[in-house]
């Protein structure tokens, strides 16, 4: 490279998908090709013409890769303003040519940290310093520069270049540096949130000391909870299997802020049995729920609990859903529809109300929750981990003198497997593999046992023989008492209360069985 006036394109990246034809179609069209170590090896086993970064800075690469593009005859490259006399006579004087292509990718420090095993040596070697400087300085100057971080983009640039004649527009300019930006961000952020979890031994902590969230504005909303609220959705950067945040719409408006609310509280929900399930959900609480041989009987079901509440709600299903499951649930309003896949047939009679929101979400593999929760405070975050774990039937303990049948059991697992995505204080009435009545998010358990019945007794279901599960420990027997009367003849909660003792001696008296778990499942 000779002629150092030549307009120059560094390359130099960790994730090489496409690298080789950008780089090709760029030599073709005259700009030189300027690279680093494993990235030059590749384009020169492809018959590119490439100088590597050492024989340009006349410096060779040193201590084991981790010094190589921080010379001046890279960065002045990169930074030198081309509207500024002054700075083109300083990089002419120190043979600088104009770089005008940065094309970095960083190491891969987030998918080496993924390994649980990864130790702290093994992490700080995966810790790009060369490649943010380079990508910062691009972005920075950006009205000269075409930073690309991303290999998706690579194709739009080659056109942008083809379409100005050798130049690339501003507006792509600019969009390239907030990306790089975000890039640079994210993967800083990602470094500081595993270090500061982290000893001087690379012992891990709960917690990171600082944490950094980094998520992408999928949408701009038309409004939050309510109409004089802005809102926009992000987008995790890595998100969870079968989580909401991957949906496809298939049909209807763009979902609302109180719609991807509701939405995740059902599909958390419906997501997690094995069973084919059905979860309504109204106000971010389920209003019905239950598993069944097939979609549209566990949506009969589950509207049954609460047919009033059901009414312009969310409704979730964990299995496909064919044209059957959407003639019964077309039957009422509704806002949004979920399932894992949908039939032909299904989509079919979708478009009879195309301004229902269909949301198809893949459920390929076994689905994962995220592995934190958040929720903001005046002036600052709390940060759990998620509620991930339900106690197995076989670490229960049943605590009374009568033991629950098999069909109690059955039903006391689907309780229990509910109670955790209902609003705390909550009680759910079950019977036969559904709900028949939901009390949630009450000051007092006593009020939520009386809501649940109610409802019940509202939709005409039967409580008698029905079992409870209550989501926190009962403290003391005045709500046990109330379940028992509307017909209760099981119940399982966590325990945990001082007054255990006497609750169990209540359910003995009154002759229901009650089984505790350990555990408990409040959500606020």
């Amino acid at each position: 490279m000779a002629n150092q006036t030549k307009e120059l394109a560094l390359l130099s990246v960790s994730d090489k998908r496409g690298i080789v034809a950008f780089a090709k179609k760029l030599h073709e069209r005259g700009v030189g090709l300027l690279s680093t170590g494993g990235t030059a090896l590749v384009l020169k086993e492809a018959g590119l013409p490439v100088m590597e970064v050492g024989a340009y800075t006349g410096f060779p690469e040193m201590l084991d890769g981790r010094v190589k593009t921080l010379h001046p005859k890279i960065h002045g490259g990169i930074l030198a303003r081309r509207d500024v006399p002054e700075h083109i006579k300083a990089i002419n004087e120190h043979g600088i040519a104009e770089i005008n292509f940065v094309v970095v990718n960083l190491y891969p420090f987030r998918e080496t940290v993924a390994n649980p095993e990864c130790s702290l040596e093994e992490a700080i070697e995966n810790i790009d310093i060369g490649g943010p400087s380079m990508v910062r300085a691009a972005a920075k100057n950006w009205q000269h520069v075409s930073v690309v971080v991303d290999p998706a983009d690579y194709e739009k640039i080659i056109a942008a270049y083809d379409e100005k004649q050798g130049a690339i527009s501003r507006d792509l300019r600019f969009a390239l540096a907030q990306k790089a930006f975000a890039h640079t961000a994210a993967y800083d952020g990602a470094i500081a949130n595993w270090l500061t979890a982290r000893d001087a031994r690379g012992a891990a902590q709960d917690f990171p000391q600082s944490f950094h969230y980094h998520g992408e504005c999928v949408e701009i909303l038309r409004y939050g909870e309510n109409p004089h609220q802005k809102a926009a959705f992000y987008r995790d950067e890595s998100v969870a299997v079968g989580a909401l945040a991957s949906f496809r719409l298939l049909q209807g408006k763009a979902l609302s802020y109180n719609n991807l609310a509701d939405s995740d509280a059902a599909w958390e929900c419906v997501k997690t049995f094995a069973a084919p399930a059905c979860v309504i959900v109204k106000h971010a609480n389920p209003c019905g729920a239950a598993i069944a041989e097939n979609a549209r009987a566990a949506y009969c079901k589950a509207r049954e609990t609460d047919p009033i509440s059901a009414f312009g709600g969310i409704i979730a299903f964990n299995t496909e859903v064919d044209e059957a499951a959407v003639e019964a649930v077309y039957e009422q309003f509704l806002e949004v529809l979920i399932a894992p896949s949908y039939t032909v047939g299904a989509k079919e009679w979708l478009k009879k109300k195309t301004n229902v929101r269909a949301l198809e979400i893949p459920l390929n593999g076994k689905p994962t929750m995220s592995a934190l929760d958040f929720k903001r405070i005046g002036g600052g975050l709390l940060i759990q981990t998620a509620d991930d774990f339900t106690s197995a039937p076989e670490h229960w303990q049943v605590v009374t003198r009568r033991v629950p049948t098999t069909e109690e059991m059955r039903d006391l697992a689907f309780a229990w497997h509910m109670v955790k995505y209902v609003k705390s204080n909550a009680i759910v009435y079950v019977g036969g593999a559904r709900t028949l009545g939901i009390g949630a998010g009450q000051m007092s358990r006593v009020d939520s046992a009386r809501i649940a019945a109610l409802k019940a007794e509202q939709a005409g279901l039967e409580l008698k023989g029905s079992v409870v599960a209550s989501d926190a420990f009962f403290p003391f027997r005045d709500g046990l008492d109330v379940i028992i009367d509307y017909g209760a003849t099981a119940v399982i909660q966590p325990g945990g209360s001082v007054r255990d003792e006497e609750v169990i001696a209540a359910a003995d008296e009154r002759g229901i069985t009650m089984v505790l778990t350990g555990m408990r499942h409040f959500r606020h």
